[in-house]
């Protein structure tokens, strides 16, 4: 099961627009990831709950063809005058749901949030929850000490039994160093302790309630990459992170068309006499015209147009973006109207005068800028 119910409200003002899963990291949704490595370990028959912008998920995924597997959905709310009203269940009561209209959950099953990218192997994760025989295991990770507070942490005796919980603990006072990953392994049995109706979550409920039962339960930390997204200020990192090769096996989109330098088809770019310098990845169809300046880590969307003058550097821009020539793009994120800073700030491109310098790439007729340079930024 994938968990795609939230809103994400730490990540606004990107998730006012899309849910979570959908995030794009390199131009793809991080979701897409998620049931790519699923598939790679054999699970093939996956459910996702939805609620928040349910369509943006289920219009994109369908029903997982063409990635080789089988998706369904669980939509959490109702119909109501002709409108869909969401009613988010909590993590575990969105298992709860799926569990008591089919009783999908018969055998082992592994959950994890929709919103990190993660390489672990479930095949081996598996086959140690098996050995241990608990009801539920939470796949850790070990995290330094200075980043413990922004996570729940998890402390276990020498068996690896769950003996309690800190949610984000203050700078100094963590009982462990294993942090709480959002992967899950369960046997069916769990629902035994998820009440019958009502919102209900793992983390914060139904784990403190197992260990005030005594149930066994485990944790254990694997080394895996785990690119978590939690926080608006998250997208540019791991992106920056993946083009900068800190993380492995990432899938980087497009073709290497030089060194740290990936584009896609249908590019209009003279790559010989451009000022350009990795990495960068160009999406599809876009025009690059000769005098741009383009300086890595960057991300352009597909079909953007970037006039000759305009300067792009450490910064990501969205699908169909037009960048005037006079437009410097340093440190940013631009995503739909909005600009970004890589601590989180955001404004819209109105409110920083930018609009017109940075607009979608399909407006026909637009004025083509004589000026100096205009420093793109959100202060």
């Amino acid at each position: 099961m994938i968990l795609g119910a939230g809103k994400g409200t730490r990540v606004r003002p990107i998730t006012e627009m899309i849910p979570k899963p959908m995030i794009p990291i390199l131009r793809r949704p991080v979701m897409e990831s998620i049931v790519q490595h699923f598939k790679l370990h054999g699970i093939d028959e996956i459910v996702v709950n939805t609620c928040y912008l349910a369509a943006k998920i289920e219009d994109y995924f369908r029903d997982g063809y063409q990635y080789g597997v089988d998706l369904c959905y669980s939509y959490e709310g109702e119909m109501q005058g002709g409108k869909l009203v969401g009613k988010a269940l909590g993590s575990a009561g969105g298992m709860r749901r799926v569990q008591q209209n089919s009783g999908f959950f018969h055998d082992t099953f592994v959950v994890v949030c929709g919103d990190a990218w993660i390489d672990l192997d479930f095949t081996a994760a598996v086959a140690w929850h098996k050995q241990k025989g608990g009801l539920a295991t939470i796949i850790t990770k070990r995290m330094a000490a200075d980043t413990l507070h922004r996570y729940g942490v998890v402390q276990t005796d020498d068996q690896g039994q769950v003996l309690a919980f800190q949610e984000k603990p203050a700078t100094g006072t963590a009982v462990s160093d294993m942090v709480n990953t959002g992967i899950y392994i369960f046997e069916p049995e769990i629902f035994n302790y998820i009440p019958a109706e009502g919102e209900y979550d793992i983390g914060s409920q139904l784990f403190p309630e197992l260990v005030r039962q005594k149930i066994p339960f485990y944790a254990t930390a694997f080394e895996f990459q785990w690119v978590d997204v939690g926080q608006l200020s998250d997208i540019w990192q791991v992106t920056s992170s993946i083009l900068k090769g800190e993380v492995e096996n990432y899938p980087i989109p497009g073709r290497e068309v030089a060194p740290g330098i990936h584009m896609g088809i249908n590019c209009v770019v003279d790559l010989e006499m451009l000022d350009i310098k990795g990495p960068v990845v160009i999406g599809n169809g876009c025009r690059i015209e000769t005098g741009a300046k383009l300086r890595g880590p960057l991300v352009i969307g597909h079909n953007c147009i970037i006039e000759k003058g305009a300067v792009l550097e450490n910064s990501s821009v969205d699908d169909y973006t037009y960048v005037s020539g006079i437009a410097a793009i340093v440190d940013r994120m631009i995503f739909q109207d909005h600009c970004i800073d890589h601590f989180g700030n955001h404004f819209t491109l109105k409110e920083i005068g930018a609009h017109e310098l940075l607009c979608d790439s399909r407006i026909q007729n637009r004025q083509r800028w004589q000026s100096p340079p205009c420093l793109i930024s959100a202060k």
